[in-house]
């Protein structure tokens, strides 16, 4: 009885691994340092996927208290007041309207303002 190796997906296997490698420096044309390589940059790319939307929310919240302070307000006092009113915007439209829509942010904050002045 003869043994079957199947080399064929063996090859195909091998050879992603090393075109996923291509570009990477040293040994790592080899394939079990460029397999070590790619996982774990496979690794990196997934953690890093979620710290992407964690770091552009953190920018959300900076551009609107930045614009919010300059109406003498702080931003927990701020999103408070929007809650208060039952406006619905999330951080991502309030960063977009303090960056290139000064007017409609100023009327939402002053909104705000009376909101918390008469509590």
């Amino acid at each position: 009885m003869s043994r079957v190796t199947n080399q064929v997906s063996s090859r195909k296997r091998r050879k992603k691994i090393l075109k996923h490698a291509r570009g990477y420096r040293g040994s790592r044309k080899l394939y079990r340092a460029a397999k070590e390589a790619v996982e774990k940059g496979w690794q990196y790319a997934y953690r890093d996927r979620k710290a992407k939307k964690r770091n552009i929310r953190k920018l959300w919240i900076i551009r609107i208290n930045a614009a919010v302070r300059e109406h003498e307000l702080s931003y927990n006092r701020f999103i408070y007041g929007l809650k208060q009113l039952k406006i619905e915007l999330n951080r991502k439209m309030l960063s977009e309207l303090a960056v290139n829509n000064p007017k409609t942010f100023q009327s939402i904050v002053k909104s705000v303002k009376k909101k918390l002045e008469k509590m």
